[in-house]
């Protein structure tokens, strides 16, 4: 038996390995100045001003609604076809997490979509660029902005990568048509921490709120403290007095923040894979060049469409998700997806589309119909095994399966 070949997976080197030992050996473990590092090599790679490195990238979600004043009375609309916690950090702010339908090329949130469902509470829109491919951020910003909404690009699939606009190549999170950009390290994606997220914005009010939020809203700079007690008192008892000392031990609970903290050890090993990143997408293109070459005259099978053919060179490609005929080859996803297992190779359906869930169903009363293009490519759509560290003897295997599905 050939050995497995999973839809996703990490791929760690020799470097990588030497990184962790490294900051295992040092003085930090935790809150230590790897993850400044880390910041500030992120920020200066994608173009930001600030960038606020976190546990996760549902944590980022999370604090991006929260520093943007999101919350009850709102309405946050993203796409239907991501992650569950895109929508989720909406309703964790107490706000209505909303959805508007897909483009059926790019199977990102569509503009055109956007704009007619507009809601007069609509405050922020999420955008996620699916599988690593951009979505319309200047049509999405010009939508959202003149109904003075925030605009949170979820970068999750794409970090690294870009898209060109007007003949100018741009970086997901170093352009001007998201206020916030949202990124993850988990080990499927381009690059991984362990575990971990990372907020880039240019707005550093933003950022600072970012930061103390994340470790349970505490400031520790003296430029930072607002007093326990007013020294205007009439009468200060002498723990009044010892409150009013602000030593070095002196720390202030501003906000009612989270334990949203990374570690060094993520940090030493997000700093090793981010010096690789160039060469991880370069094989992703590569693989997905071949699959798409090998998969091009199946009536039954469509290969990922490109919204912009400039971008070509410049998507990060986190996913390979192909749509299926199923009925034309006269099989079910499941016994396709079994097929494909006995044979050692994995794939995944990404994403039931999240209006779809039983939560949402109760809670907000959504059903089939509300996205109907999100929902025809949901019964269609399999990603199948896409990462740098496939051999090209591990992708034509992958070629080869596909095509013997129909008897080619």
């Amino acid at each position: 038996m050939p050995p497995f070949l999973p839809y996703g997976r990490q791929c760690i080197s020799d470097a990588d390995i030497a990184a962790v030992i490294a900051a295992l050996r040092s003085d930090f473990l935790t809150c230590g100045p790897k993850v400044e590092e880390f910041e500030r090599q992120f920020a200066a790679f994608v173009g930001a001003k600030h960038a606020v490195a976190v546990n996760s990238a549902t944590s980022a979600l999370h604090l991006a609604m929260c520093v943007a004043g999101i919350g009850p009375g709102d309405r946050m609309v993203t796409s239907p076809n991501t992650f569950l916690a895109s929508a989720n950090c909406a309703a964790f702010v107490g706000a209505t997490p909303d959805f508007s339908d897909i483009d059926p090329v790019s199977y990102n949130l569509d503009p055109v979509s956007l704009d007619a469902n507009w809601q007069a509470d609509t405050k922020a829109v999420i955008a996620v660029d699916y599988a690593g491919q951009q979505a319309d951020m200047p049509a999405i910003a010009q939508v959202a902005r003149k109904h003075g909404a925030v605009v949170i690009e979820d970068a999750c699939h794409g970090t690294g990568g870009g898209f060109v606009h007007e003949g100018k190549a741009w970086k997901l999170g170093g352009h001007p048509w998201a206020d916030m950009t949202v990124f993850s390290f988990h080990p499927v994606k381009t690059m991984t921490t362990g575990e971990g997220g990372m907020l880039v914005t240019d707005n550093a009010d933003w950022a600072n709120r970012a930061r103390r939020l994340r470790s349970h809203g505490i400031v520790r700079s003296p430029a930072d403290f607002v007093g326990l007690v007013s020294p205007s008192e009439p009468q200060l008892s002498a723990f009044s007095f010892q409150l009013l000392e602000k030593g070095p031990w002196h720390y202030e609970m501003q906000d009612l923040g989270y334990n949203y903290r990374i570690t060094d050890l993520q940090c030493a090993l997000g700093l090793s894979q981010l010096a690789q990143i160039e060469a991880f997408m370069a094989r992703r293109r590569t693989i997905v060049a071949r699959y798409n070459a090998a998969f091009a005259d199946l009536a039954w099978l469509v290969t990922p469409g490109l919204r912009n053919p400039a971008d070509r060179d410049y998507i990060s490609w986190h996913l390979y998700t192909v749509q299926i005929d199923f009925q034309a080859i006269g099989k079910t996803r499941t016994q396709v997806m079994a097929e494909l297992r006995r044979k050692s190779i994995g794939t995944q359906v990404l994403y039931i589309p999240v209006h779809l869930q039983p939560w949402y169903r109760q809670t907000y009363g959504y059903g089939p119909g509300k996205c109907p293009v999100a929902e025809a490519y949901y019964t269609r759509a399999l990603s199948l095994p896409l990462y740098p560290a496939m051999t090209g003897a591990d992708v034509e295997r992958v070629q080869a399966a596909v095509l013997e599905l129909a008897g080619n």
